[in-house]
This record gives C-alpha cells, sequence and structure tokens, in this order.
C-alpha cells in the first residue's frame, strides 16, 4: 500500500499526537533524606499524585519541572531553607513508564539564634504553664523545626487552658528567618487574662442528693480552677460505680468575674449486678463462680454483695457490706463474713472467716487497707490434725499501673503487707508476719513482653503448728514456682510432709512473643522456696501458649523441676485472667 504525501502528513500527525496523550505511571526516588523527610516531601510532591495512574507525557514534564521547588518548599519546616536538588526523569524500560529520580543536598540548617517567650509573671508562677514554657523547643542554638515548634506553641497555649486561664490569647507570633545567616529569631507572647477560679458544681438528676454526691469533689469552691482536679472528681464518680455514665465539663458559657461553674452528667448504672463464670486451674481444677452485686442499697450509698465458688479443690462462700465514705480523701468501710473449704496436696482446711477494713485511696501513691481478721476452723497438714483461732490485724498497701488493664505492655503491680497477732482469748498463738510481692511487663523487640515477678516473705511465729495453712508460706504452682504442684514446695516434718515455712522467696523470668494479634507463645523460668531455716532454691523452665481471648489472658504452660531434690515430673498449668 502507498501513502500519497497528503496521508503521510496526516498519520504523523495522529501518531505524535497519540503519542503526545499516551499515558504511563511514574515512579519516584529520593536520594539524600531520611524517612520522615521523604514521607514529608511526597506529599508535598504534585508528581507523587500519578504515582500510582495514568499520567501523559506532558504532564509529566510539566509537573516535573517544578518538583525542585516543590522539594525545597517541603523541607523548610525541617530548618533546611538551602536545599540544593538535582533531578532526573527518563523513560522506563517497560513502555508507559516513567522513573523521576531527586538528588537532594540539605545544606546546613537554619540555627534559631533567640527565643523570647512570654506569658505573663501570674501564669508563669502557675508550674503546669511554666513547665510548658521551659519544655519549649526549639531552643537557642536547635535547628529550626517548624513541627517542634507549633508543638511546643500548642502545648503552652494548652497548659493556661487547662490551669484556668480561659481568657488568654496568642498575641505575638513571629518566626524570623534571615536566610542569609541562616538564623531565626523566635517571639511569642500570651495575654493570659485573669485565671479562673472552681464555682459551684452542679450535678444532674441521679439517685443520690446533691449533699451526697459532693462529697466526691476534691476542691473547696473558690479554689484556682485545674484540669487535673476536674479529671480527679469524673475518675472518683467512676470508680464508685454507681454511674453508667460520667461526664463533667467546665460551663464556660456562663463564666464570669473569673469564676467557672461545673456540671456533671450522671446517668445511673444497672442497681444490681449478677456474674457466673466456669474457669480452668491446675491449682484448683475446675470450677465455677456466681456472685450476686448491690450497687446501692440506700441513699448513703451502702453496698452489698455475696460470691460462691465451688471447684475441684476448693469451696468457698462470702458475703460483703460496704460502706462508703466519699471525701477529699476517699474511704471504704467494708465488713465481710466467709467459710472456706480447700484441699492442697499438703493440706486440708475448713475455716470461717470474720473481718472488718478501711480501704484509704491515694494514700502518698498507694491504695491503704487495714483490718482485723478473726480466723476459726480445723485443719489438717501432713497428717497432723488440728483445730486453730487466730485474731490479726493487717496492714496492706497496693499499688498498680498499666497502659492497658486487658493486655497491658508497659505496667507493674506492687503489694507490701503486715500482719501481726498477740496470743490471747481469741488466738491460739503469736506472730508477726512481712510479706512484699511485685511485677512487672515491659515491652520487648517487635509484639514481645517481658514479665518479671517476685516475692518475699518472713514471720516470727510463737507456735507455728497453730497457724492455719493460709497464715504459712508455701511455694509451687500456676502463679508460683511452676513445674511444682500446688504448694509442693515448703518446710517438711519428720515424715516428709510439707507443712510450709516461716520464709518464702520466689523469682519469676517469662518472655512472651505474638507470633498473632490474639496468640503467642512463652519461655521461663521460675526459681523459689519456702523455709524455716536455709533456702533451697527449687527451679523450674518450660513453654507455653497464650492466648488473648475476651475474658482475659488465657496460658497454658508446661514445665518440669530442672533444680530440686523433690519429685520430678512433667507438669502442665492453665490460668486465664488479668496480667497484673
Amino acid at each position: 500500500m502507498e501513502f500519497t504525501p497528503k496521508a503521510s502528513l496526516y498519520l504523523a500527525l495522529i501518531c505524535a499526537l497519540w503519542s503526545e496523550s499516551s499515558s504511563a505511571e511514574v515512579s519516584i526516588t529520593f536520594e539524600g533524606l531520611n524517612e520522615e523527610q521523604q514521607n514529608a516531601v511526597r506529599a508535598h510532591l504534585e508528581l507523587q499524585q500519578y504515582a500510582d495512574r495514568d499520567v501523559s507525557r506532558r504532564q509529566a514534564n510539566r509537573l516535573f519541572a517544578t518538583a525542585d521547588q516543590q522539594i525545597q518548599q517541603a523541607l523548610q519546616p525541617y530548618g533546611y531553607y538551602h536545599a540544593e536538588v538535582e533531578k532526573e526523569l527518563e523513560r522506563g524500560e517497560e513502555r508507559g513508564h516513567y522513573r523521576a529520580h531527586f538528588r537532594i543536598t540539605l545544606g546546613e540548617p537554619v540555627i534559631v539564634s533567640s527565643v523570647k517567650l512570654e506569658v505573663g509573671e501570674d501564669a508563669f508562677a502557675v508550674s503546669a504553664v511554666r513547665d510548658a514554657v521551659q519544655a519549649f523547643h526549639p531552643k537557642e542554638g536547635e535547628p529550626l523545626q517548624h513541627g517542634l515548634y507549633e508543638g511546643s506553641k500548642a502545648a503552652i497555649s494548652t497548659a493556661l487552658q487547662t490551669s484556668g486561664f480561659f481568657d488568654s490569647k496568642l498575641s505575638q507570633h513571629r518566626v524570623e528567618v534571615i536566610q542569609a545567616a541562616n538564623q531565626a529569631d523566635i517571639k511569642l507572647a500570651w495575654d493570659s487574662g485573669e485565671r479562673y477560679r472552681f464555682g459551684a458544681v452542679s450535678f444532674s438528676d441521679a439517685q443520690f442528693s446533691e449533699q451526697f454526691l459532693h462529697r466526691y469533689v476534691p476542691w473547696q469552691e473558690g479554689q484556682f480552677y485545674s484540669t487535673e482536679q476536674l479529671l480527679t472528681l469524673q475518675q472518683r464518680l467512676v470508680d464508685a460505680d454507681y454511674f453508667a455514665t460520667v461526664s463533667v465539663q467546665p460551663d464556660l458559657e456562663h463564666r464570669g468575674k473569673a469564676v467557672v461553674p461545673i456540671e456533671a452528667l450522671l446517668i445511673p448504672a444497672k442497681r444490681t449486678i449478677y456474674s457466673a463464670g466456669a474457669y480452668v486451674s491446675s491449682d484448683a481444677g475446675p470450677g465455677v463462680r456466681l456472685g450476686v452485686d448491690r450497687r446501692w442499697i440506700n441513699s448513703s450509698g451502702h453496698k452489698l454483695g455475696g460470691k460462691v465458688e465451688y471447684s475441684q479443690r476448693l469451696q468457698e462462700s462470702s458475703i460483703n457490706y460496704r460502706i462508703p465514705k466519699p471525701g477529699l480523701r476517699n474511704r471504704d468501710y467494708s465488713f465481710a463474713a466467709g467459710y472456706r473449704d480447700e484441699e492442697t496436696d499438703s493440706s486440708t482446711s475448713r475455716t470461717g472467716r470474720l473481718a472488718i477494713s478501711e480501704v484509704l485511696d491515694r494514700w502518698h501513691g498507694f491504695t491503704r487497707t487495714l483490718g482485723l481478721q478473726y480466723l476459726n476452723g480445723d485443719f489438717t497438714i501432713a497428717d497432723e490434725e488440728r483445730a486453730s483461732s487466730v485474731l490479726f490485724a493487717e496492714a496492706l498497701l497496693t499499688r498498680k499501673r498499666v497502659d492497658n488493664v486487658m493486655f497491658p505492655e508497659r505496667g507493674s503491680s506492687i503489694t507490701y503487707g503486715v500482719r501481726f497477732a498477740p496470743q490471747s482469748a481469741l488466738s491460739d498463738t503469736s506472730f508477726a508476719q512481712l510479706r512484699a510481692e511485685a511485677r512487672w511487663i515491659r515491652p520487648a523487640w517487635g509484639d514481645s513482653r517481658l514479665i518479671l515477678r517476685a516475692a518475699a516473705g518472713a514471720m516470727v511465729v510463737k507456735d507455728f503448728d497453730a497457724l492455719p495453712p493460709e497464715l504459712r508460706f508455701f511455694a509451687g504452682g500456676d502463679r508460683s514456682v511452676r513445674g511444682f504442684d500446688y504448694q509442693q514446695i515448703g518446710e517438711t516434718n519428720a515424715e516428709g510432709g510439707v507443712i510450709g515455712g516461716k520464709y518464702v522467696a520466689v523469682a519469676s523470668t517469662e518472655f512472651e512473643h505474638y507470633f498473632k494479634p490474639k496468640w503467642g507463645a512463652a519461655v521461663f523460668v521460675d526459681a523459689g522456696d519456702a523455709y524455716s531455716s536455709a533456702l533451697d532454691a527449687n527451679v523450674g523452665a518450660g513453654v507455653g501458649v497464650r492466648w488473648r481471648s475476651p475474658v482475659g489472658i488465657v496460658r497454658v504452660d508446661v514445665a518440669v523441676p530442672v533444680v530440686t531434690q523433690l519429685d520430678r515430673g512433667l507438669r502442665v498449668h492453665v490460668n486465664i485472667g488479668p496480667d497484673l
């Protein structure tokens, strides 16, 4: 076929137009930038819009021509005002593909030569505001980074608002960049205004009188406003367990004369809670728990609860009556009675219990419990039958800190306890006992956790044989030394029966790795002893499977004794519940 000159011209034009309008994709690479800078540049680069969609040759050339300017602008927030960009755009080996490569030389960053911050004397005297001012970055001599600057500026404004300076305004905000000298001057000033004080607190209609609810307020009317105090009130109302919803907010619309009223929205919770659950534990065997709690039984907020537990080795029932005493320092008074029938490999006991206690929140960072307990019953230990009656005083300090209640990646729990009983008509022996327990969880590499545990205890006692098993020290079991049966480790009598000890020491190291969001594996080493004369540590080690179930972490461990004079054998430990 032959083409005329005119037809050839038309064909050439068509081919040129087709070539010009044909589409392609662009791959973009950078050299000289870290990952954060690359992400910022890509977000600012128009050419990046065509990294995963079609672009014509004309569009690619046009966007590529202005790319260096866009890269330079994107790097200015990091303090680089003199970045140099070398660029290349070439057609890929595959049809319909472009490659854009940018080689960036950042140069010297702009350095902050002076920082001037003003918030006013009254505001600077408030610790939260002063801390925010002193934490401002970038400081003199540091590179100018706009992200740090904006974050620090916002932190000061937030500190002013949360400290009660509701009328504060940013009156001056200037960043003067002298590109020729590679320097910057920062000038910020706030007109803080007057600091507001707490006004009246009003509660929405609830099941209690305002007089009762006001006892939860942790401040006196007229004190300076603080968001921290506001959150303390909200947490106290949540912890009271009377309400399904709690919201505490300042009523800014009705503030005036440097006073801000407070509104608390309360929605009552369900009054009665019934609970039931089944569990499996290698210490107690399979079992069930039933419970009922009456969140409040009168206008004073008193509480009543009871529970029943029945398992292969443990049968227990109890009833508890609580009298909350809210105030600047919350207190709870508790009266309890119960019965416990427990059988272990070393002992059998049937004990009735009466207890009265006072619980004080936030006592030097701990929850403090002071109480009296009376135990009366009979027990058999190492084939020796005894009856026992003990009245003792108890003091506990507990503290728990976690980043996630159900599955903490970082957290700790600490318990200190003291028990004391003088010999009397209600006590068959006198004794004094100290104990401490601690547990730490820390993140490790990847989706892993390191769990450390330690416990120690000691006592002096006039007649050790008169102590019921639950007041003696034992080791071994799911939450003690794995690889050994529950309470298998302890001092022995002449016949070789385990009778417990006057001292206990336990330590554990465990490493968990989660290879799926809900499934993981663990390796661990436990060591410990309960003794009355000399420490002779028993060591167990093993592996386990972890499942993050809806009701808590399920732990299935297989462990063996590796250092011991006791019977050896493979043991399976099953436990369900929180880590701390």
